[in-house]
């Protein structure tokens, strides 16, 4: 691929916010009293913004690769003004057999690049965000942003909540908006039995869970209810959002009291994983440790720890990266560890181990599009095959890939970009292995996970969407990462944009999307399977049967689905 498409990609799949104008208010100023912060924000345009508020020590030398550590003395006076930093990113692999994004890896993850983005270990900070004249009597709902990034990249210095605060005013449902950053790639999410024996494991996710924690120890004093907290995430996020409600078997208590009451999740779920220790992590994890120049110690992550900064940044992003034919085969994910995350997500979905809190969650009509650009080679249904055995499920069954591949028998019907028959089919799988990607991945697992928790929990209210609204786009449709665009930051203000925007601040204010959105009504999931369906121009509803027979496929072979 040429490296002008890949520039090209990035800014539509992780945008970044718009500039904003230099004219400011009195600078607004909060006292977080755990363990005692001094934050001095900034004003603009009728939102308050709050950033780089510390929630954790920094988890450099010794902390590196080690769960968060809480605050323990006052951090005294923050400029929360300032662009926050982002912990270390993995933009691109270094591994040599990706070329040319190897090279573009080598030049983004040098020190001054990684400087330019503001990024950096010491990154352990939220952002708030809120409606001008918010008080500590306001008690107003709070809206907890979990980027996404394939746990590899992302920041919340990408994300400013603004134009959903302006939202919010605007519909009369005034929000408090928090975004936390936390660990990515080897960083956050390192895997291997030396991790595990460390109790080292799923950090990223526990840098989420002590964010939570902020939350409910300093939210009130921003003007935000600790009550009434809903999680949201995008595709690495909604994952994230999925992995907090199954996290310690359910259990989001603190203090005698839930963390988050609500979830939303763009574009991501369940995702089935085998253990940290499993054979596969331990190859990342080998990989690192060799190029880190650790293989002949005696204690390989005491070694990890002792190195400076870009040595093991440089080591961490050597091994396949989701920007890569490798896709989304992470390196880096959320994995089974016996104690934050006691068992796969599905397993513990499936035994009633998560907490019971209401929930949206959909996707994007095309979500495998963007991934597929990256398997130009695949020819023929059999390396289709070949490509999931060697990349994504080395140890399943050839049979059983083979037999899902079939499911997908033409790519009129069953083809990624859906819906345009003989168009868009970039090279001769490229729609068959968009559609399989983008199906277990996000669309046909998000019905997996609906069908569980459906069935464990049916009182506990479920609704589900499809987004179409950037059909006719070519190649990639209504691809992964356009709800960014669309619903995160209402770049393109259509009906999609307002209306999904109405049902979100409905439910975070009621844990219903309907109740006060002022927009047609908008079933449970459980009732009847249907989607809303989200359009450029009008909403309808859909049913949620298509590709049956590989979502059946799916169901009965789940194990050999394991990443």
């Amino acid at each position: 691929m040429k490296i002008a498409v890949l520039f090209s990609l990035l800014p539509l799949a992780f945008a970044a916010p718009a500039a904003v104008p230099l004219e400011k208010r009195a600078s607004p100023t909060v006292v977080a009293p755990s363990p005692g912060a001094t934050v001095v924000g900034r004003s603009l345009l009728g939102i308050e913004t709050f950033n780089g508020i510390p929630f954790a020590q920094p988890p450099t030398g010794s902390l590196r690769l080690k769960p968060p550590q809480p605050l323990t003395s006052s951090v005294g006076k923050v400029d929360g003004s300032q662009i926050p930093k982002a912990c270390p990113q993995f933009f691109f692999s270094l591994d040599e057999r990706n070329f040319p994004t190897d090279i573009l890896g080598t030049i983004l993850n040098t020190p001054l690049f990684q400087a330019v983005t503001n990024a950096g270990e010491d990154c352990l900070t939220i952002n708030v965000q809120r409606p001008a004249g918010t008080t500590s009597s306001s008690k107003l709902p709070v809206l907890f942003w979990i980027f996404g990034g394939g746990f590899e990249l992302g920041s919340t210095q990408m994300y400013d909540g603004s134009s959903l605060v302006a939202s919010s005013i605007s519909e009369g449902k005034p929000i408090v908006f928090v975004a936390v950053n936390y660990r990515v790639g080897g960083f956050g999410f390192l895997p291997g039995k030396e991790i595990l024996k460390d109790g080292s494991a799923n950090l990223g996710l526990l840098d989420q869970r002590l964010g939570l924690k902020w939350v409910a120890d300093n939210i009130a004093a921003f003007g935000g209810d600790p009550d009434k907290v809903t999680i949201w995430g995008h595709s690495a996020g909604a994952i994230s959002v999925a992995d907090q409600m199954v996290l310690y078997d359910g259990d989001n208590t603190y203090k005698g009291k839930p963390l988050f009451r609500a979830g939303i999740m763009n574009s991501g779920s369940l995702a089935p994983a085998k253990p940290v220790d499993d054979a596969k992590g331990q190859a990342v994890y080998d990989l690192v440790v060799k190029n880190a120049g650790c293989s002949s110690s005696i204690d390989t992550l005491a070694c990890l720890r002792s190195k400076d900064y870009t040595t093991f940044l440089n080591a961490a992003n050597s091994v396949p990266g989701i920007l890569s034919y490798s896709s989304v085969s992470l390196s880096y994910l959320p994995r089974p560890d016996g104690r934050a995350l006691t068992a796969s997500p599905d397993a513990l979905v499936a035994a009633g181990k998560y907490a019971k809190v209401p929930f949206i969650v959909g996707d994007q009509e095309d979500e495998g599009t963007l991934f597929g650009l990256f398997t130009p080679n695949l020819t023929s249904t059999q390396d289709v095959a070949k490509y999931l055995s060697t990349v994504f499920f080395p140890t399943a069954d050839t049979k059983t890939l083979s037999g899902f591949v079939a499911t997908y028998q033409n790519t009129l019907e069953d083809g990624s970009p859906f819906r345009t028959l003989l168009l868009n089919n970039w090279y001769p799988q490229f729609k068959r292995i968009s559609a399989i990607i983008g199906d277990f991945t996000f669309t046909l697992a998000r019905r997996l996970f609906l069908e569980s928790t459906s069935t464990v929990f049916p009182d506990v209210p479920s609704w589900s969407y499809l987004s179409t609204y950037d059909f006719g786009t070519p190649i990639l449709g209504t691809f992964h990462g356009s709800d960014l665009l669309q619903v995160f930051y209402g770049i393109k203000p259509n009906n999609a944009a307002k209306s999904i925007r109405a049902y979100y601040l409905s439910f975070v204010y009621n844990l219903d999307p309907n109740k006060g959105s002022g927009l047609d009504n908008w079933p449970q999931w459980k009732t009847g399977q249907q989607l809303k369906g989200f359009g450029a121009n009008s909403n309808t509803l859909l049913k949620d049967d298509f590709r049956s027979d590989s979502a059946a496929f799916l169901k009965t072979n789940l194990k050999a689905f394991y990443i």
